[in-house]
């Protein structure tokens, strides 16, 4: 079967494409924005990728097309399929018809975290010996790819609750069906699709109400937004982590790099791993919850953890110029800025910390955290944050609290410049977008070695 793939160099809808392509169907696609690692990533496995999105991509006639969310009306490719009457499919639809049908899904849901911890449960199972499929939306440093078939009987999905297409506004996740769920947490975001939270906790709840009596709903013991989806009204078991009743993590080590879990106050096991972070421990300890729902002893899992490799693009170290170490992180989000930049604090508890921020996501240039961003970046020695042309508030007026730590700048070269004239060794920059930033990682990495 000829599957083209509309999208394609999206993290999902590239996810999608390794799926298909493992199974044996021969995978082309169209995609707008061709960039690595994705591109790079489909060009390995003989996947060909088609520059933005003409009609003539689907002549000869696929026999379906995969439809990624970015696609709407008046698309060129999308109006040529419609028009011939092409067969079509949304990504997760094509999923679960395809490959999820008689496997026992692990679904990772929430505003935050739901890459690292799908990962972590993942690489749980798979040190099992449970050879578990996956879709993740990024990339796990221990498979190298973002998605697999697998070999057994599970499968990891990271659960998006982003629209599904345009022919269906359905969060991704009530197509999944899964037997096991965590939801991380749940806070406001995509606001480009969302008019509220109450609209977020329904999508919710509808992927609530897909899990079967026998299966387990694995959730954080303080969140209140999830308390009231819940009360909507849940008809499976609900495991909660973050207390002592049930689930806890003991830090041994200030920055989380080691810790003990808890369960009903038996000491089941110590992690010992190179991440950091409150929220790394809480991640885990979901992790963990899930692949003992799919028979993976405690132990077993914490030992796994001890060799997990963390996703690209979370606190990701690209390098250490002139003796300041440059980190990647994919945090767009207040609560996620907050968290990364505490996590990095006590994880180098000597050094500064100047963060690099890029408001990228809709619901940032929208200017829907105005009034939470300074808050969320109080943990920084120094920020520089780019008040890019899409941005639709003045990031100046809601970083003024920060004082004169704070720079607001139109360019990604004149961040360079600042971090380049105020950086030392010892210090660290924290670079976070949900983009590609221009590939500043790279280029501030060789103006500090030419310069200092």
């Amino acid at each position: 079967m000829h599957i083209h793939i509309l999208g394609i160099c999206g993290t999902f809808m590239g996810g999608v494409a390794l799926l298909a392509r493992a199974m044996g169907h021969r995978v082309t696609g169209s995609d707008a924005n061709v960039y690595p690692p994705m591109s790079d990533m489909l060009a390995r496995e003989g996947i060909k990728v088609m520059q933005g999105f003409e009609a003539a991509h689907l002549v000869p006639a696929p026999d379906q097309v995969v439809v990624g969310n970015a696609m709407s009306r008046g698309n060129a490719a999308v109006e040529y399929m419609l028009n011939q009457g092409l067969d079509y499919a949304s990504g997760p639809e094509w999923l679960a018809r395809h490959l999820l049908r008689k496997r026992w899904v692990l679904a990772v849901a929430g505003t935050h975290g739901k890459t690292t911890t799908s990962s972590m449960l993942a690489w749980i199972l798979e040190a099992a010996g449970l050879e578990p499929g996956f879709l993740i939306g990024g990339m796990p440093e221990n498979f190298g790819v973002s998605a697999r078939v697998g070999g057994g009987t599970f499968f990891v999905v990271e659960a998006d609750e982003y629209d599904t297409a345009f022919f269906d506004k359905r969060s991704k996740f009530v197509h999944y069906r899964p037997r096991t769920v965590v939801l991380n947490n749940l806070e406001f975001d995509h606001a480009d699709i969302f008019p509220d939270l109450a609209a977020i906790q329904r999508q919710f709840h509808h992927l609530v109400r897909t899990v079967p009596g026998d299966g387990l709903i694995i959730r954080p013991d303080h969140s209140p937004a999830l308390d009231v989806t819940l009360a909507m009204g849940c008809w499976t078991p609900q495991l909660r982590f973050g207390n002592a009743r049930e689930w806890a993590a003991e830090a041994i080590h200030d920055d989380g790099s080691q810790f003990r879990v808890m369960v009903a106050g038996r000491h089941e096991g110590t992690v010992r791993w190179d991440l950091a972070g409150e929220h790394n421990m809480e991640n885990a300890l979901a992790a963990l919850a899930a692949a003992r729902h799919a028979g993976v002893p405690v132990a077993a899992g914490c030992d796994a953890l001890g060799d997990f490799r963390n996703v690209k693009r979370r606190l990701e170290l690209r390098g250490r110029p002139a003796g300041i170490a440059v980190y990647d992180d994919f945090a767009h989000h207040p609560t996620a800025i907050r968290l990364t930049i505490e996590a990095l604090a006590r994880h180098r508890p000597d050094g500064r910390i100047i963060a690099v921020l890029e408001p990228r996501s809709n619901t940032m240039r929208m200017g829907v955290h105005h009034a939470t961003l300074a808050a969320a970046l109080t943990g920084a020695h120094r920020v520089a944050a780019l008040q890019g042309p899409s941005m639709e508030w003045d990031l100046a007026e809601a970083l003024a609290a920060l004082g004169e730590k704070a720079r607001v700048l139109p360019t990604a070269d004149a961040i360079i410049d600042y971090c380049v004239a105020e950086a030392r060794p010892g210090d660290s920059i924290l670079i976070m977008s949900n983009g590609a930033f221009e590939d500043i990682h790279r280029r501030l990495m060789e103006a500090l070695e030419a310069v200092l």
